[in-house]
């Protein structure tokens, strides 16, 4: 029988972490998943939940690892699926900590799964904001600009999908490699599903549905982003780069067209002449970074 680990991925969020793990060990299923929590560093006593005399989870279906330091959402799940394959596991399950998966969300993955072998690079789930609208940010993309408008299909082929809910087999990540650490954050989801997809054929499995508890339910937008994320927005455009480099002449032509569009959100927002051109600045320098960026995946061992 084939072993599927969770990867939950955390940083400082420890109350809603213990939901996404009980919503895992939860899901009503014949074939458990276990689980693997990656702790990027957490300060908030989040260790304490696996580890002491008052831990909440100590029997061997959850695993706490702790990264040491912050090493993003890239570094995150890395560490993540290259313990899941150390540990002889045949799928991985990957999500954030604020993710709660409904309770047969592992079972329809995992149903397509057995039933289809080797026939997929990577399944996604429909992705649902707190108030059970679509989570704007988690949809999958059917091309490399345009994303899924009809959810009503069961099965759905895909090229990008986010690290929301997505369940991978690890003889996929021996093939492709592992996400690029040196994302950090932002479009290492986007990357990593969009090398898969380029070899193999990947679906969106819309029966599996996660709520996904962020703060708002729409995308990130450097125009209009609050003070404290800007700095993020960095990875973003660098990253970007990366993404759509790789695919030749579209990606280039949907670059083109979508980076002075942001240039003018940010002209026509209501900010200070000093803060337009400071926002402006950070989608120019990152862009300009991204073109000598040429990270290297790693590689799980063959055995």
């Amino acid at each position: 029988m084939n072993k599927t680990a969770a990867i939950i991925l955390t940083y400082n969020r420890k109350e809603i972490l213990k939901n996404c793990v009980d919503a895992v060990l939860g899901q009503k299923t014949s074939v458990k998943p276990d689980v693997i929590v990656v702790d990027n560093g957490s300060t908030d006593g989040t260790k304490l939940m696996f580890e002491g005399h008052e831990a909440f989870y100590t029997h061997d279906k959850v695993r706490y690892y702790n990264t040491g330091a912050n090493t993003g959402c890239a570094g995150g799940f890395s560490f993540g699926m290259r313990k899941a394959a150390e540990l002889g596991y045949d799928y991985v399950w990957i999500m954030d900590d604020d993710c709660i998966p409904s309770e047969t969300a592992f079972a329809a993955l995992y149903d397509y799964a057995a039933a289809n072998a080797g026939g997929f690079g990577f399944l996604c789930s429909k992705v649902l904001w707190k108030d059970g609208s679509i989570s704007i940010i988690n949809v999958p993309r059917e091309t490399l600009i345009r994303n899924v408008k009809d959810m009503n299909r069961s099965v759905i082929p895909v090229t990008m999908a986010s690290f929301a809910s997505l369940f991978i087999p690890i003889s996929v990540i021996k093939d492709v490699g592992l996400p690029y650490r040196e994302f950090f954050i932002w479009t290492d989801d986007w990357e990593y599903t969009r090398r898969i997809s380029a070899k193999y054929p990947c679906f969106f499995i819309t029966d599996s549905i996660v709520t996904h508890y962020i703060k708002v339910n729409s995308k990130a937008d450097i125009s209009s982003a609050a003070e404290d994320r800007l700095h993020r927005f960095r990875y973003l455009y660098r990253n970007d780069v990366v993404l759509y480099r790789r695919e030749g002449l579209k990606g280039f032509a949907y670059e083109a067209a979508r980076l002075p569009y942001h240039l003018i959100r940010i002209a026509l927002s209501r900010h200070s002449l000093k803060e337009k051109k400071r926002r402006a600045g950070i989608l120019i320098n990152g862009t300009i970074e991204g073109l000598g960026f040429y990270p290297t995946p790693e590689r799980l061992p063959e055995k």
